[in-house]
């Protein structure tokens, strides 16, 4: 799989259009230094696990069984491959909220706690976000940062074998609508390793609404989308019910 380096650089990003106070804070410094992404992994909300599963039997052909909960967010998932050979790794989880699990005390992440996202969520399962994981994940949120960009903290995780660092905003958003990804960095173990084959592979990603500069960060493996109207992410899907398309809408679409 090609890579693409995150060149993190000075000066531009803060100041591009479409930026609310949120996502552009401060000016850059002059500092730069390459971090490469990946495609990690797709995310498909849904109001309960009950319906995403049940979307992902009637829309992919498959029945996801893998999976666990979050204690640290109140939120539950299920996990399968979707590798290929443009995308070795990458896999989907469906989430939702888990009913059973107490009140995290924050804002959950992906923006499930968005009355917008979570009315659009009642029509339906959705695909609403993308990961992208990184060997450098502290390097790259301080670099982001200081162009302007705030991905949130970087915050400790696991669950079992799995443990992992990812960037957390403590509001909870998305950033542009879900086009930028939230970024994640393994420990020793990767999930997709012990993932069998689901029969579901990722063809493409296309990913519009980022600003130029930005948009030149993301992984070769990844389409943009230039059109004004874009939709955040797009993607292809080899399925035993054929070619799938889904697509991430805006929350106002």
């Amino acid at each position: 799989m090609s890579l693409a380096a995150l060149h993190l650089q000075a000066g531009p990003i803060a100041d591009l259009p479409g930026l609310d106070s949120s996502e552009a804070d401060v000016s850059a410094t002059g500092r730069s230094m390459p971090v490469a992404l990946e495609v990690d992994h797709l995310v498909i909300g849904a109001t309960t696990l009950a319906e995403g599963i049940a979307w992902c039997e009637a829309t992919l052909g498959f029945t996801p069984a893998a999976g666990g909960e979050h204690a640290f967010m109140g939120t539950h998932n299920r996990v399968f491959s979707v590798a290929s050979a443009a995308f070795p790794r990458a896999y989907f989880e469906i989430i939702a909220i888990d009913p059973k699990a107490p009140a995290p005390g924050r804002t959950r992440w992906f923006d499930l706690d968005s009355a917008a996202l979570q009315a659009a969520l009642r029509r339906g399962p959705r695909l609403i976000h993308w990961v992208a994981r990184c060997d450098e994940l502290a390097a790259a949120t301080q670099h982001l940062q200081a162009e302007g960009i705030e991905p949130g903290a970087v915050e400790q995780a696991q669950r079992g074998n799995l443990r992992w660092q990812i960037g957390l905003r403590p509001d909870g958003r998305r950033l542009f609508g879900g086009a930028w990804p939230t970024l994640i960095q393994w420990g020793d173990v990767h999930p997709a390793d012990g993932m069998p084959a689901s029969g579901v592979t990722l063809e493409s990603i296309a990913i519009g609404g980022l600003p130029s500069a930005l948009a030149a960060r993301l992984p070769a493996s990844v389409g943009i989308d230039p059109h004004a109207n874009a939709a955040p992410i797009t993607v292809t899907l080899t399925t035993p019910r054929g070619r799938v398309d889904l697509i991430s809408p805006r929350l106002d679409d």
